[in-house]
């Protein structure tokens, strides 16, 4: 059962690596049609968030309440907020080459934490197969790697933030579950960037395939990357969760040159393989799997 467990941990972390992955594609679309950044950020949640409401009140599942709630408000209303304005101010000052890469320093920074918080030493296959990780990230990303000094501390800032909210919903997720924690952090997410919509004024698609973007980034790059990478991390922990989501740049790569016509470079292709060997040594490793629990079984049936 635990192997079991693990499995369907590693398929949900790749589905939503694949979500996450769609989300520069669709977004480039989106921005073709008019959107700005705060408007398309608060459609993504607000949309995502209501369907998330619409599929708990269907299937009766109970809101989170107590400190859970408060945490996953946190997570959404800091978290993404907080990641999503480094992560973009960075862009102003570095170049996206270096802001991509420095954001992947979040495997390294959750597998380093996790190890100090359960006082474990890291194994030397965890620690090679993070550093070929962020190695092959470094090479998929391409471009130039400059930046002002400025840059580089948002970049940092946003690896750290998503590695807090990463640590954070490794505990909260198994006690309340992945749809309700998924909702809980969207909708919040979703009241700050609607603040922000009211006060600059909204920027919506101003066509049919603009609204498709949208939709598409709410529910691929929403609500089935944020579930999945929930239920995933439940079953096989954060370090290892953070690892595997380093497939997004592959995805990326990969559908900008289906859909965009961007070339694939040999270096992006090497960067590509080796992070997909290091998801294989992570997904084949005789490292006790993490158990799921109750809760995180019980929503893992509605999770694609």
């Amino acid at each position: 059962m635990e192997r079991r467990a693990r499995l369907v941990g590693l398929l949900c972390i790749a589905a939503s690596a694949a979500g996450f992955g769609a989300m520069p594609i669709l977004g480039k679309l989106a921005y073709a049609e008019g959107v700005d950044l705060p408007s398309l950020l608060f459609l993504r949640f607000a949309i995502a968030g209501a369907m998330m409401a619409a599929l708990m009140l269907w299937r009766g599942l109970h809101w989170p309440r107590g400190v859970h709630l408060w945490l996953l408000v946190a997570m959404g209303a800091l978290g993404y907020v907080g990641q999503a304005f480094c992560y973009f101010a960075a862009l102003q000052y570095a170049t996206a080459g270096l802001t991509a890469l420095l954001l992947y320093l979040y495997p390294v920074i959750v597998t380093v934490l996790s190890a100090i918080r359960a006082r474990q030493r890291l194994s030397p296959l965890r620690v090679v197969a993070v550093s070929a990780a962020l190695l092959g990230t470094a090479l998929a990303v391409g471009g130039s790697l400059s930046g002002s000094v400025l840059g580089i501390v948002l970049g940092v800032g946003a690896a750290l933030i998503y590695s807090v909210y990463i640590l954070v919903g490794e505990r909260v997720t198994p006690a309340v579950g992945a749809i309700p924690s998924a909702t809980v952090i969207m909708l919040a997410a979703a009241v700050v960037y609607g603040l922000v919509v009211a006060v600059r004024g909204p920027a919506f698609p101003v066509s049919a395939a603009g609204w498709a973007a949208v939709g598409g980034i709410a529910l691929l790059s929403t609500v089935v990357g944020i579930i999945c990478f929930l239920a995933g991390m439940a079953r096989v922990g954060a370090a290892d969760a953070a690892t595997l989501s380093t497939l997004e740049p592959v995805v990326t790569v990969v559908l900008a040159a289906i859909f965009l016509d961007e070339r694939v470079g040999v270096w992006q292709t090497i960067g590509g393989a080796i992070i997909l060997a290091a998801v294989i040594v992570l997904a084949r490793s005789a490292g006790r799997p993490r158990a799921a629990s109750p809760a995180a079984a019980a929503e893992s049936r509605a999770t694609p």
